[in-house]
């Protein structure tokens, strides 16, 4: 399908946030309990429209294991956008962001936009990490902020989306180059598509599975 722009995502954040878990959710909407762990880096696109236009998101889902870092760090440089991932449930990824985000804005774009997500917002009764904590780190680094559920697909759509939207207004106020491929951004053939509100059609999805649960 003809697109206006092509935007590229990274998702990142510790292992078994439920990184891959989201993407499949925006991609397929379908949620899988049960993933192998993400080996290197996993694909996913979906195309969307704002403001009448046709964006396609490539997303590239990462590892979370350290011995993947490098690898991971590779792709920070040809994205526009990032979601930055933690467990609700679980206090030590979120006291990692602050190591996730140095070394996203040390290898990336410094006009990246990123999305921090608070994933498994589902699972309130196990939670260690209170949404005022996400919107305080949020606030602080200049950080658009969600919570989220890949398992009930709550607010995995708007985040997907928002950060989209971000980097588009960006884009429409001159602060990225889009003729500079090297920002996360393609400029597709077609530029001015009909149809109107957020829609999506799912697209694929591949890989080994990813780390989820």
């Amino acid at each position: 399908m003809s697109y206006a722009y092509l935007f590229k995502y990274i998702i990142i954040g510790d292992t078994g946030v439920g990184k891959s878990c989201l993407l499949l959710q925006f991609t397929d909407k379908r949620f899988q309990p049960v993933h192998d762990l993400t080996i290197g880096v996993e694909f996913g696109a979906r195309m969307i429209t704002i403001d009448n236009k046709q964006i396609k998101l490539q997303i590239w889902d990462t590892a979370g294991q350290e011995a993947f870092r490098s690898i991971t760090r590779s792709y920070y440089r040809g994205a526009a956008g990032a979601l930055l991932v933690y467990d609700i449930t679980r206090r030590e990824t979120f006291n990692h962001l602050t190591q996730w985000l140095e070394d996203a804005r040390q290898h990336s774009n410094s006009n990246m936009v990123i999305m921090l997500i608070g994933n498994k917002s589902d699972l309130d009764s196990r939670r260690e990490v209170k949404r005022e904590e996400g919107e305080a780190f949020a606030r602080e680094h200049g950080l658009v902020f969600m919570e989220t559920s890949a398992k009930t697909a709550a607010n995995v759509e708007e985040a997907f989306i928002n950060t989209a939207r971000e980097i588009y207004e960006k884009i429409q106020e001159g602060v990225f180059d889009v003729h500079n491929e090297a920002n996360g951004i393609k400029i597709g053939p077609q530029h001015s598509p009909s149809g109107a509100g957020l829609t999506g059609n799912p697209g694929a999805a591949g890989g080994q599975g990813g780390g989820c649960c």
